[in-house]
């Protein structure tokens, strides 16, 4: 899943639009107070119900409103909205917020995060989120709370690209790593420990084993061949071994995504799921006694082993589709490992007998 960490900005915005009126106004349902407050993380939904047909939300104490603001239309600027949350911090501990976002990440509506103190002043804003592949997806932003008390989800347009929020308090522990490693982030996302895949910059070699980068871009996939994601590589030894990752966007869980290496079908990689509590699981049906196919609205690490024979000498190709049934998908940071007999290779010599 991708993890954005925003610096700290000691900018002064004009809040004559985004700190605007506040037209409405969801109501949390509060736990009645039983003891010293529990530092719980929350769920806030961010879809437009009707009031009508929605129930209040149920959030920890330390959340205390969810609105939208009524943000004054300027001629010739595109409209605005902004979701408001005023939070309250559970503890003194409780220092920095772990907040990820869940939209449709389409190309001109890119949400931002901005965090306020209580004088208006803007503590923190985050960059544009999203790629803009056209995907539901979410992004994670880490928010430094000592002094904020509002955080601001701006979009473009009428917000309806928004879906909900995940909110976490973190904490602070040391971190040992080894030195010969490369760099990884060390801030872990909620429900998974797979921290986001970063292309190899350059063909590297270790151990007899040589890393080299595919694609550094995101690329959209479908279900077809004509939609597929294709690679071309050369090759001046035959491997013993090859294995492929990448991340890939929005899967069907149930329909991983499919690789062909010189035209053989090596069928669907095998996807890392994070926990089923995860709220980027969303489900997809047409009626709850058929039951329900979920799609992972994130980032999800992929890997499928490539046989020796599978590969030759010179030239090869690889093709990455959308599994079946997978109407629009993406992939990045797509790699290759090549695996060389090394001269301490750890290996046995089995005779037949």
């Amino acid at each position: 899943m991708l993890s954005r960490v925003a610096a700290l900005l000691l900018l002064v915005f004009a809040v004559s639009s985004t700190r605007g009126q506040e037209v409405f106004d969801d109501s949390l349902a509060k736990p009645s107070p039983k003891g010293p407050a529990h530092v719980d993380s929350a769920w806030l939904d961010l879809r437009q119900i009707p009031a009508a047909s929605s129930k209040p939300q149920a959030s920890p104490e330390w959340v205390e409103a969810i609105s939208i603001v009524a943000v004054e239309k300027t001629p010739g600027v595109p409209e605005e909205t902004v979701f408001r949350i005023r939070l309250t911090r559970p503890n003194a501990d409780a220092q920095v917020l772990f907040f990820r976002l869940f939209f449709d990440d389409t190309a001109e509506q890119h949400p931002r995060l901005t965090a306020w103190d209580e004088s208006g002043t803007v503590v923190m804003q985050s960059g544009p989120l999203g790629a803009g592949i056209g995907l539901p997806t979410s992004e994670s932003v880490i928010v430094p709370m000592l002094g904020t008390s509002t955080i601001d989800v701006e979009v473009p347009g009428d917000g309806k690209t928004v879906r909900g929020a995940y909110l976490d308090w973190m904490a602070t522990a040391e971190v040992l790593h080894p030195l010969s490693a490369e760099h990884r982030d060390l801030i872990p996302e909620p429900f998974t420990a797979m921290a986001p895949l970063h292309p190899a910059t350059q063909d590297t070699e270790r151990f007899g084993t040589v890393t080299a980068s595919l694609a550094d871009e995101t690329i959209p996939i479908g279900a077809s061949v004509s939609q597929g994601a294709a690679f071309q590589f050369g090759l001046e030894s035959q491997p013993l071994v090859a294995l492929i990752t990448f991340e890939v966007a929005s899967p069907n869980i149930t329909s991983p995504p499919e690789i062909f290496v010189n035209g053989e079908s090596l069928g669907p990689v095998s996807v890392t799921f994070p926990d089923l509590a995860d709220p980027a699981y969303r489900g997809q049906t047409a009626s709850l006694l058929r039951g329900m196919r979920f799609q992972y609205t994130g980032w999800l690490r992929a890997q499928k082993l490539v046989p020796a024979n599978s590969l030759k000498v010179g030239s090869n190709d690889v093709l990455i589709i959308g599994g079946a049934g997978t109407a629009a998908s993406a992939i990045r940071a797509t790699q290759i490992q090549l695996k060389y007999l090394w001269d301490k290779t750890d290996y046995q010599l089995q005779t037949d007998r």
